[in-house]
Formats: structure tokens, C-alpha cells, sequence
């Protein structure tokens, strides 16, 4: 039974199925998605590889159990038209950024494929986590169509846990809309990261994995359709599914004057010195939110 609102956009929902020992996460972007956007004049293809990679890092970020931890995905490339793909969330705060080359990208139409974009990139994703467990990173190379499938190499790679990720987007009259789907099994409810008897041949797993694999890229972004309608679209027939809301999402770029003030403070006085402009101060131009920050050298 569900007994809250029903969730649709800008807000994270978790789910389980007991039985089968999976664990998932949904969302759909919205607003956030377009504020996020609107700091660059991003052409088609970004705005959509962008969108994406935003769904991304707000499932995976949201497997976080700490709201002080911080989950970064980022791409980069030797000589790639996609120079850098960077984001990051933490506890609802999502913010993304895309280095490219304009003439480049323009030269390769309307449609660029991940490998036109990223030739032989790799895709780095990283856990930030306060207390005992620190950080830790897994590097899987951009290989196959989407960077879904990087996200679904790095959990079986790195974590041993057999994950399915589906992601859409879209733009249409009312800005862009984009949406995402993880659902992994954990063998006997294990939420550790040591799941070394974990496979993907597991009965309980070929059963939630096909379901899951029904989902459709409209369902994903179909702003009239609630995210718990949509788990109870696939997962109907299970005897419990347990969905809980988890955080609201809002563009969390965390650049100030007081920020900056503080990281420049930090270096010896000649390389400050060199920083300074003609008028003695310091400007810091944030990338990912398009601003740039005078500083009182």
C-alpha cells in the first residue's frame, strides 16, 4: 500500500522486491534537469548525452546510504569530441558539465553515436563516503551504445552485483524531460560490497531482469505517469514490492565567493600573485554553473 503522494518528477524513489533480493532506484528529471541545462547554450546532442548522465548519477548516487556522501561520474577521452563529461550528487543536489568541440561535434550530424563522441574514453565513478570507508573509484572503458551499459560494466566489474539500468530523454514544448530505471539483485539481501557469489545466471535475477527489461523508454518519461504506477507496471505479480521516496532534487552547484575565497587562500602567495588581473583581484569561472566569481586577492 502505498501511503504517501505519489511521486512524478525531481524526486528519487527506492524500491525492493523481498523475494527476489532486488533492490532498484527511478526518477524522473524535469525542472532540475532544464536549470541545470540552462547554464550553457549546450547544441542537441550535449543537451541529450548531458540529460542522460544526470539520470545516471542521481540512481547510482542514490544507492548512497550517508546524505554526507557524494557519488561523481565522470568521462573523459585522448583527443575525443567530448573533452570531459562531469557529474555529481549528493543527498538531492545534482549538478552536470560538458567540455566538447563545437566544430567537431557539428561535423558529425544530428545523431553522434557514444563512440563518435568519446572514440576510447573511459568512464570513472567515484564514491565519496565519510567514516571508515572513504572513497573508492571504478574505471570501465565507454564501450557499447549508451553510457548505461559503462554504468551496468562498472557494477558487475567492480561490485559483483548483477544491475540493469535504463535511461531516456527527451526534449519537447515543455523543456527537456529525461528519466531513469536501476534495478540490481543483492544474494541474501547483502548491501556489502563483498557479493563474490553473485551471478547473473541466479534464477531470482533472470526473473526480475526480464520484467525490468519491459520497461519502455516512454514510460520513463511520461510526465502523467506516477514512478510507483510504473513499478507496479513491471513488478504487479510479486507478492510485496516495498517503495519508499527518497530525496527531492535541485541543482546543487556549492560555487560562492566564500568557497573560492577559501581554495585560493590555500595557495603560496606567488601563485596568487600570478592569478591577479590588472585590477589586483581573481576571477574564477565556475564550468558548471556558467558564473564567474571576483575574488579579493
Amino acid at each position: 500500500m502505498i501511503e504517501h503522494s505519489e511521486t512524478y518528477s525531481d524526486q528519487l524513489l527506492s524500491f525492493t522486491l523481498p523475494e527476489r533480493d532486488a533492490r532498484g532506484r527511478i526518477v524522473r528529471l524535469d525542472e532540475v534537469v532544464d536549470e541545470i541545462l540552462s547554464a550553457h547554450d549546450y547544441p542537441p546532442a550535449i543537451t541529450h548525452l548531458l540529460a542522460e548522465a544526470l539520470v545516471l548519477a542521481t540512481l547510482i548516487g542514490g544507492l548512497l546510504k550517508n546524505d554526507a556522501g557524494q557519488l561523481t561520474i565522470q568521462a573523459q577521452t585522448q583527443g575525443g569530441v567530448v573533452r570531459l563529461l562531469v557529474c555529481d550528487y549528493r543527498a538531492g543536489e545534482l549538478r552536470g558539465y560538458v567540455d566538447f568541440d563545437r566544430e567537431r561535434l557539428a561535423a558529425l550530424g544530428a545523431n553522434p553515436s557514444l563512440e563518435a563522441l568519446f572514440g576510447e574514453g573511459y568512464l570513472a565513478i567515484t564514491f565519496d563516503i565519510e567514516g571508515e570507508n572513504g572513497r573508492y573509484q571504478g574505471i570501465v572503458p565507454l564501450e557499447g551504445e549508451t553510457l548505461s551499459a559503462a554504468c551496468e560494466a562498472y557494477f558487475m566489474q567492480s561490485e559483483q552485483v548483477p544491475t540493469l539500468i535504463r535511461v531516456a530523454a527527451r526534449h519537447d514544448g515543455k523543456g527537456c524531460i529525461s528519466g531513469g530505471f536501476l534495478v540490481q539483485h543483492l544474494p541474501e539481501g547483502e548491501e556489502g560490497r563483498e557479493r563474490i557469489h553473485a551471478r547473473l545466471n541466479h534464477p531470482e535475477w533472470e526473473h526480475v531482469a526480464i520484467l525490468s527489461g519491459s520497461i519502455r523508454h516512454e514510460e520513463l518519461i511520461d510526465r502523467e505517469l506516477s514512478l510507483e504506477a510504473l513499478v507496479w507496471r513491471l513488478f504487479h505479480e510479486e507478492d510485496e514490492i516495498r517503495v519508499q521516496q527518497g530525496a527531492s532534487l535541485v541543482r546543487g552547484c556549492r560555487c560562492s565567493a566564500d568557497h573560492y575565497q577559501q581554495v585560493i587562500s590555500g595557495f603560496p602567495e606567488a601563485e596568487r600573485m600570478d592569478m591577479r588581473n590588472d585590477d589586483g583581484n581573481i576571477e574564477v569561472d565556475c564550468a558548471f554553473c556558467s558564473k564567474i566569481f571576483t575574488i579579493d586577492a
